[in-house]
């Protein structure tokens, strides 16, 4: 008997095929890069229409870039777009009651898997939170729903876990080589945040996947996606170090901000607001900050010009700064949906030049070059948000195309990371899913570990004994061989410990004492939903070759056992399984 999918699928002998060629994987990345790069490119269009047609621009204009905003519109069309966004999600929520997942997630929990629907919802949730100007960027958005296309495709040709998880990387890659104009930082985004790691399988239908989703998006010139720096001054050796200090500051900047975002989330929650008026209160709290500046609205791309941040006057380059980074953190925490990308990367070029202004204050002689500064600024802060510093050097690489520049940024992008990982652990995606209960810091497929659950390791087939017998009686029910361990349970067969067999019959054991008196790891056991990190944990601390399994709950009856080199067995093979797949052996 044959069932319909409820998914596309490629017919049969396409699968095979695809399936035994790698070649094929590289058409197929081909193709989804070409289809992520019309998704930046009409996700761009729906957000410049809105602006348009809301805030009464020119559709050729970047809301970010505006002297001024009519002050009713700047109230008006953030709060009742929030308004709007907040009841879409009651009523998604009574259709769509599970949470959507991002890329990392899919690729960390869920070997490359995600839902095409969810992708569209919350790409078109992304557009209409920048199209009525929360400081939000669209970035989250692209590679949601390109990313989503690529698992879809990929699941139409039954593709194997680790190509499925490739697929969804060429689908992210595409996208943000698109919308920074930079290919090179978008396969490193790929590998770094979405697939977890570099390995020659990927390489090639990652890269292609970037190089096409550039050339779609960069066939429209008039979206002028991307970041446009036309000069910038001299690097000297002295820079390297100077930016190492600037590394630093730009992590813990970072890290303020993340946990600024989850502050605001528990602010507006513990004020018990109904649901849709968060979002509602944090446009409006955007708008009125919009009076005093336009550029904390949208992404902030028209903002983002380097000619114009350098030469002005540094008191309104210190108020975009702080403006922008409260906008973005109350947008994010009222529950706007959108990224951090670029609007870190406006922040990190504000910072730079401010960075540069505070040293050449103290100390005179150094007149730093602002621009330098800003390009740094960028990378640094971007690598403490969001995450890969290879990506966030190869975006200042591919902006300018000076390579000592670049070495400068990744000095800084170095320490920031670092410090970001030293005192806080998360980027900005894991850190949301850290406050969802979810432990991944990475897109490295942990999925399987998850499935490889004690329950489906243990022996069932468990012989019991009651704990109150003595050791006579116990040495004649159990002869030595008969048994090695046998586990022992109280007169309401409740889980009591663990006997050796072996032991019950050493010469200098008692056979008048009670089993009781011998039982090992009477308090240490291990459940049914326990993965297999967790169970090689339990035996670590318990110094223990072998384990009960109880059921879950306070009940505390035994249903099986696992040993300690089953456990280590079964994790290597499945460890080395995975490695096979991920390097195309």
């Amino acid at each position: 008997m044959t069932t319909k999918s409820r998914y596309l699928e490629a017919p049969r002998r396409l699968r095979a095929f695809v399936r035994a060629h790698e070649i094929s994987l590289v058409i197929l990345a081909a193709l989804i890069g070409t289809i992520s790069g019309a998704v930046v490119v009409a996700m761009s269009v729906a957000v410049a229409g809105l602006h348009a047609v809301l805030f009464n621009i020119s559709i050729r204009e970047r809301l970010s870039s505006q002297l001024s905003i009519e002050p009713l519109r700047a109230l008006l069309v953030p709060s009742l777009g929030g308004l709007v966004l907040g009841i879409a999600f009651l009523l998604i929520a009574r259709w769509r009651p599970a949470r959507e997942i991002d890329p990392i997630e899919a690729n960390a929990l869920h070997g490359g898997r995600m839902s095409f629907r969810g992708s569209v919802i919350v790409a078109l949730q992304t557009i209409w939170s920048s199209g009525v100007g929360a400081s939000v960027g669209l970035e989250a958005g692209y590679t949601q729903l390109a990313s989503g296309l690529a698992a879809s495709l990929g699941r139409g040709f039954h593709l194997r876990r680790a190509d499925q998880r490739v697929m969804v990387g060429c689908g992210a890659a595409a996208a943000i080589a698109g919308a920074f104009g930079a290919p090179l930082a978008g396969a490193f985004y790929a590998f770094e945040l979405v697939i977890g790691g570099y390995t020659p399988a990927s390489l090639t239908p990652v890269g292609v996947a970037a190089v096409a989703g550039y050339f779609v998006t960069h066939g429209f010139s008039a979206l002028s996606l991307g970041i446009g720096i036309e000069s910038f001054g001299e690097v000297r050796g002295r820079d390297l170090a100077i930016a190492a200090v600037f590394g630093l500051l730009a992590g813990l900047f970072g890290i303020a901000i993340m946990r600024g975002v989850a502050l605001c989330e528990t602010l507006l929650t513990r004020i018990r607001l109904w649901a849709p008026l968060r979002p509602a209160l944090g446009g409006l709290a955007v708008g009125a900050m919009a009076l005093l500046t336009p550029q904390v609205m949208s992404s902030g791309h028209g903002a983002l010009h380097f000619t114009g941040i350098v030469s002005l006057p540094l008191a309104v380059i210190a108020g975009v700064f702080l403006l922008k980074a409260l906008a973005s953190i109350v947008s994010l925490g009222s529950g706007f949906r959108g990224g951090l990308f670029f609007a870190t990367l406006l922040m990190g070029a504000l910072g730079g030049r401010l960075f540069a202004a505070g040293v050449d204050a103290i100390v005179p002689g150094f007149h730093l070059e602002p621009s330098v500064y800003a390009v740094i600024g960028m990378s640094a802060l971007s690598a403490s948000v969001v995450g890969g510093p290879l990506t966030m050097s190869f975006i200042a690489l591919e902006s300018t195309g000076n390579l000592w520049l670049t070495t400068a940024v990744l000095v800084a992008v170095i320490i920031s990371t670092l410090i970001t990982r030293e005192l806080f652990g998360y980027s900005f995606a894991t850190w949301r899913l850290h406050l969802r209960g979810e432990t991944i810091r990475s897109a490295a497929d942990v999925g399987w570990i998850r499935d490889l659950t004690v329950g489906r390791l243990m022996r069932p087939d468990l012989t019991t004994v009651n704990a109150d017998i003595r050791i006579a009686e116990f040495r004649a029910k159990f002869p030595l061989g008969s048994k090695t361990q046998v586990v022992a349970v109280d007169g309401e067969g409740h889980y009591a410990g663990l006997a050796l067999v072996a032991e019950a019959h050493a010469a200098d054991v008692d056979e008048d004492k009670g089993l009781i008196d011998i039982l090992h790891h009477r308090e240490v056991v291990l459940h049914p939903v326990m993965n297999i990190q967790e169970a090689i944990a339990v035996f670590d601390a318990a110094e223990a070759e072998s384990l009960a399994v109880v059921e879950a709950g306070g009940e505390r009856r035994p249903i099986g056992t696992l040993t300690e080199a089953h456990a280590m067995k079964r994790y290597a093979e499945e460890s080395e399984q995975r490695r096979r797949e991920a390097v195309g052996d």
